[in-house]
């Protein structure tokens, strides 16, 4: 759609509204005379300020005075419509969806409102509730061809989820085991016409990886060409013996010489990743990297970077680390692009073996320090024995308090999606807030928790700081919540339009973290979404 119109386990904390939420006023209470004439008149020019900070993709900055501008003239529903939009630039679906309803209540014959709300209720995977704002967008403006082929999409989405859903109880066998049975019926064989670069073989013909073949991948890639299926099916599978080693939290401890590199979000950004790895450096004996999740969906090369980080997670399994996030999960991957690229690439029995593996990755990682702290740290939460230590997740905290680090050990995941809310629902999908307490979640999934949340969990837990990921931050990092909770995102200007930069943290083994940000590199011309649903791409971006 076009930018804005400028037309028309111990007792829960008590909850309170996040901070990145603006108060609004109550519609019920206002008539139309209750707004002046002056106040429309500064109001409109506030909206104008707003629609430009949009257009240069200054989306938290259009959310404040799109904000400013509803409490001069809250009836005027364009306003309500447009940083309904402003929220889903910025991934604050449970946010649109208030501000579109709200421009729906005061002009029930809006059509883009209808189109932002089942947007937002797409982005949350309420297919239903979509569709029918689809239908109903459609009666008001029914030659609408675009909106015809994203409701017909939605529907085969919600058709195919109900199938699985009916057929999931009846599969006997895991994807891993059935390409196993391929693999040895012979039904996935190397076709001897490749030419591309060979994965190493033992003496009894067992494939392996090495790292010349990783760097001969790359160039493969970046030549725009794909490996043959039973490459990729080993690459898979030699992740996933290693994936199922590992507990739900798996310990990571930094002995003398060995530092990590924590990498967020890089969404199927391939040649963003290659430029990252540049600075952080390869997996090594001295040299950890630990991938925090959201590795595909949204970039068009999520095939290519969730292989590499797979071979690398084969060839170094304790030194290559990579915890999931909410988009290694199949109905966001049948949504956001990931199923339709692992199709198109690779077809239906790699998404599965994919899909299956992505339930066996770990849901978070302990980094900790050997050493004892450099320098004064009378402030800082050590462990138990005295030393820092770091709860990488993807998402974050959880909606009570008293969740110790051996019940997300103990978190059955393989096989398992995270659902609407649980133990692992939130570790993938949870925000921080600024207000203190807990909070609905801006995404309209998972909660929102404050600083004394984050403080308390981290005493009760020895923890000297949570990394998360799951959130663009302008400057690829953001310290929050007192310097106990730190957001790291690692896709730069991220779907080609946010303007934000990459960063990643390193931790050393004595727990000092130093911050690298980056810019975005340049990329063959496909845009992102570029195998999302028929017809879907242009609404999710």
């Amino acid at each position: 759609m076009s930018a804005p119109s400028s037309s028309g386990t111990s007792t829960p904390v008590t909850s309170t509204p996040p901070t990145s939420i603006p108060s609004s006023p109550e519609l019920e209470s206002l008539r139309l005379q209750d707004v002046t004439d002056d106040a429309k008149q500064q109001a409109a020019k506030v909206k104008a300020e707003a629609n430009k900070a949009f257009l240069s993709h200054q989306f938290n900055n259009a959310a404040d005075l799109y904000t400013k501008a509803i409490h001069l003239n809250p009836l005027d529903a364009t306003l309500w419509c447009n940083r309904a939009y402003t929220r889903i630039k910025l991934e604050e679906h449970g946010y649109g969806l208030a501000d579109a309803s709200a421009a729906i209540e005061l002009d029930p014959k809006y059509a883009k409102a209808y189109y932002r709300r089942a947007t937002c209720y797409l982005q949350t995977l309420k297919y239903k509730q979509a569709i029918a704002d689809f239908k109903k967008l459609l009666q008001l403006e029914p030659g609408n061809q675009l909106v015809r082929t994203q409701l017909d999409s939605t529907q085969k989405i919600l058709r195919k989820t109900e199938f699985e859903k009916a057929i999931e109880v009846e599969e006997e066998k895991n994807a891993v085991e059935r390409c196993l049975e391929i693999i040895t019926e012979g039904g996935c064989d190397l076709d001897k016409t490749y030419d591309g670069p060979k994965l190493p073989t033992t003496e009894n013909g067992q494939y392996h990886m090495s790292r010349d073949f990783i760097h001969q991948m790359f160039e493969y890639f970046k030549e725009g060409k794909t490996l043959p299926k039973r490459y990729v099916w080993e690459i898979i599978i030699g992740a996933h013996n290693a994936f199922v080693k590992e507990e739900s939290l798996v310990t990571l401890d930094l002995e003398e010489g060995v530092d990590c590199d924590v990498i967020g979000d890089v969404h199927g950004q391939f040649y963003d990743m290659l430029h990252l790895f540049g600075l952080t450096g390869e997996p090594s004996e001295k040299h950890c990297l630990l991938m925090n999740g959201d590795l595909v969906d949204r970039g068009s090369w999520s095939i290519e970077v969730i292989l590499t980080a797979f071979a690398w997670k084969w060839l170094y399994p304790n030194r290559m680390y990579i915890n999931r996030g909410n988009h290694e999960t199949r109905e966001m991957n049948r949504t956001y692009g990931f199923e339709g690229e692992a199709k198109h690439k690779h077809g239906e029995q790699t998404y599965k073996l994919f899909a299956h593996v992505f339930t066996a990755m770990p849901l978070a990682t302990l980094v900790q320090a050997t050493k004892q702290p450099s320098g004064l740290w009378s402030n800082a939460i050590l462990s138990p024995e005295g030393r820092k230590r770091f709860f990488v997740v993807h998402g974050g905290l959880f909606s009570k308090d008293g969740v110790t680090l051996d019940e997300i050990r103990k978190v059955e995941r393989i096989g398992k999606q995270p659902g609407q809310e649980g133990l692992m629902c939130e570790l993938l999908w949870t925000d921080p807030q600024e207000l203190p307490g807990r909070g609905p979640s801006k995404r309209g999934v998972g909660i929102a928790f404050g600083p004394d949340v984050t403080k308390r969990w981290c005493e009760a837990n020895g923890i000297t700081g949570v990394i998360r990921s799951h959130e663009v931050r302008q400057d690829g990092y953001a310290i929050e919540h007192n310097g106990l909770c730190t957001t790291v995102f690692s896709a730069p200007n991220y779907v080609d339009q946010t303007g934000n930069k990459g960063a990643f943290i390193r931790i050393d083994e004595y727990g000092n973290q130093k911050y690298t940000q980056f810019e975005a590199t340049p990329h063959p011309p496909m845009k992102p979404m570029a195998y999302a649903s028929g017809g879907l791409a242009s609404l999710l971006m």
